[in-house]
């Protein structure tokens, strides 16, 4: 049979309409940028389109988006931009427990040079309070940093409340987006933030390009120094080709709404493996708070990775796909009080613009014969 791909959250394919526009700058557009001469005009023209077309998608303006490497260099720029630029008026930063690796590693590197961070818990939803991020809240803080969605439940953080506090309190506010842009509604003046992270890879475009919205007066340290690249903002020789698909990319997400088939799609399957296995699963996240492609479910007494074995044809997860294999618990289902009887049997399937009912309705047989066989 045709292989089944619910693993977008991980990483998508690069959509036709990207490809095609990536293609001419790959083979035709050569030259250098930041040159002077008739080679490096079409390229600089082609980065401030794809500029402006990121800008469009998420409400900003285009000065206010610097290209990056991709989502983890976004964060970490957000990060250690913030707490080199703010070390005169403190080092708190504020986060949370279930903060991809691309947040927490850098916030734990911040803590070798003398920044204090407080992880603030998440409920049984996966969902942060805006009253125990406000109780964490420093004279010295400079930073609060909360991811937009979760990538492996999918639940959604209530990025606007907690805006609303850190205005309050003069305190700058990050999300990290790469998981929610192209999949729901991302606008940096509705949301309230002032620094924002996209990753291509999750939004259709390749892999190794991505972007960090820094509102317009955000003092920021660069994190990569040299030549005066991005406004001097982020140095290095731009990657034209992948800068240009994440513009087209940015322009389809913004264009196209997929939610409503995603969530049917997700639904379908929910209901289907209710219907065949009944109390031996669990499903994980908010039930009504939560991206519309995402469901993460535990099969009960069982080993998520294990289960994935069966099902060489399926390419999903056992949890965040940074840890896809790992036959230890979750560190986000941890932090959200699920137990290991509960936890260990999670698998997240994660569907996209190419999944199709067909596919859905071939994951729930399979599972329905190959588990019930097994037991």
């Amino acid at each position: 049979m045709k292989p089944i791909y619910l693993d977008y959250n991980a990483s998508t394919p690069v959509a036709p309409e990207v490809f095609q526009e990536m293609l001419p700058f790959l083979q035709e557009h050569y030259g250098n940028p930041s040159s002077s001469h008739w080679a490096a005009a079409t390229l600089q023209e082609a980065i401030e389109a794809a500029r402006r077309r990121v800008a469009s998608a998420i409400g900003a303006k285009p000065s206010e988006v610097i290209f990056t490497s991709g989502g983890t260099e976004a964060n970490n720029y957000a990060l250690k931009g913030v707490y080199y630029a703010s070390r005169h008026r403190g080092a708190h930063i504020i986060t949370t427990a279930i903060e991809h690796p691309a947040i927490l590693n850098p916030c734990a590197f911040l803590e070798t040079l003398g920044a204090e961070v407080t992880y603030v818990s998440v409920d049984r939803l996966g969902r942060v309070s805006p009253d125990d991020v406000e109780r964490a809240i420093r004279s010295d803080t400079v930073l609060i940093s909360v991811m937009h969605a979760n990538s492996e439940v999918g639940t959604l953080q209530p990025i606007e409340a907690i805006a609303t506090i850190a205005k309050q309190y003069g305190i700058l506010l990050h999300t990290d987006a790469a998981q929610s842009f192209g999949k729901i509604p991302v606008h940096v003046d509705s949301l309230g933030v002032d620094l924002l992270s996209i990753a291509g890879h999750k939004l259709y475009a390749p892999k190794g390009v991505g972007a960090l919205y820094v509102r317009e007066g955000t003092e920021l340290t660069p994190l990569v120094h040299g030549a005066g690249h991005e406004s001097g903002r982020r140095a290095g020789t731009e990657n034209v080709p992948y800068l240009v698909g994440l513009g087209k990319a940015a322009e389809l997400a913004a264009g196209q709404v997929h939610a409503p088939v995603l969530r049917m799609l997700r639904e379908t399957l929910k209901e289907g493996l209710s219907a065949a296995f009944g109390n031996r699963v669990q499903f994980h996240g908010d039930p009504e708070l939560n991206l519309p492609n995402t469901l993460n479910v535990s099969f009960l007494g069982m080993n998520g990775h294990r289960i994935l074995q069966q099902f060489p044809e399926i390419a999903a997860s056992t949890g965040s796909a940074c840890h896809s294999g790992s036959t230890s618990l979750s560190p986000v289902l941890r932090a959200m009080g699920i137990s290991e009887y509960e936890g260990l049997g999670a698998i997240r399937f994660s569907l996209g613009r190419y999944t199709t009912m067909e596919e859905i309705e071939t994951v729930i047989s399979l599972f329905q014969a190959r588990l019930d066989a097994n037991r």
